[in-house]
């Protein structure tokens, strides 16, 4: 039976991973330190004889004392409300973690997939982005302790795969929603599930015609597992084309939720803020017969019954 260790693993994406993992037939580790994940998204795991979860700290160190086959980095926090709020930490586990991860994979002989982001990009000047972009960072914004993370976590990713040949993956993942999110999150469909929900105003962010394209995490999730079982190391954009302005997006939670909020418009958070995301998945189609399938309307459907539940529930 193949083993995998996940970092992150009480996380959003982290612990759907764990699920497809087991799925495919997989013995999972699940190490996390509960910073941002809960043990809530792995309650459901906890009589499965082949998941196995331990409370670590990977940007501490990293140990596992059997085989492995691959190493999943995916320990990080990733909200914009993080990014004031865990500024080290998130450095930490790009850096440190990574580190160790990789020595472990290293150790292991085992495969490494990295999971790396569209904030990589910056507030992009070329768009739709392709992994080609170099992107338009600014390294002492607020945004920028995860933006230089993640490409620090790149560059140390493919200093292991030259130096060391490792087998490393790197995947960039762009905005992804689903079950599992935190309500508190700060990014834009909890926040504008959530005050639809409560029938608060929803906040759009300026004039509300930035767009973003939004991915269904089970979507995103069946694009990393074809990556961590290909011959390819990427990076490769992972992600839904499909784009939207925020606007837009406000007004289709708020039928989808049939909410008398209103729509209010407040200043953009930070200059930082990225005006345009969208994802080139031409190499993801070509190289690993990988495109997005699940549609708006019905991932938002699940998303919303989720954080309706999560709101009834206290």
């Amino acid at each position: 039976m193949p083993r995998a260790l996940v970092t992150g693993g009480a996380g959003f994406l982290g612990s759907h991973l764990c699920d497809l993992l087991l799925a495919e037939g997989y013995e999972v580790v699940c190490y996390d330190n509960l910073l941002t994940g809960s043990l809530d998204n792995i309650a459901h795991l906890s009589s499965e004889p082949r998941f196995h979860y331990e409370n670590v700290d990977v940007s501490e160190s990293l140990k596992y004392e059997g085989p492995l086959d691959i190493v999943f980095h995916f320990a990080s926090p990733a909200s914009p409300i993080d990014f004031p709020t865990k500024p080290i930490e998130i450095l930490k586990v790009n850096g440190f973690g990574a580190y160790h991860a990789l020595e472990l994979a290293k150790a292991k002989n085992a495969r490494y997939l990295v999971a790396s982001t569209s904030e990589v990009y910056g507030d992009p000047l070329v768009h739709p982005q392709t992994e080609e972009y170099w992107g338009n960072v600014n390294p002492i914004g607020t945004r920028g302790v995860y933006d230089e993370a993640k490409r620090y976590a790149e560059a140390m990713t493919m200093a292991y795969r030259r130096f060391h040949r490792v087998d490393t993956k790197i995947v960039r993942i762009f905005n992804t929603y689903g079950p599992r999110m935190r309500l508190s999150d700060g990014r834009v469909v909890p926040n504008f599930v959530g005050q639809a929900l409560r029938g608060d105003p929803i906040t759009v962010y300026g004039t509300g015609q930035q767009t973003r394209s939004f991915c269904f995490v089970s979507d995103l999730l069946a694009g990393i597992y074809r990556l961590s079982q290909s011959d390819q190391s990427g990076p490769i954009n992972i992600g839904n084309p499909t784009e939207r302005t925020m606007l837009e997006f406000a007004q289709e939670i708020k039928r989808l939720t049939g909410s008398a909020s209103e729509i209010v418009f407040e200043p953009l958070p930070t200059a930082d803020d990225p005006k345009q995301r969208r994802p080139d998945i031409t190499k993801a189609k070509a190289l690993l017969g990988w495109e997005p399938k699940v549609a708006l309307e019905d991932g938002l459907k699940e998303t919303i019954a989720y954080f309706k539940g999560k709101l009834e529930t206290g």
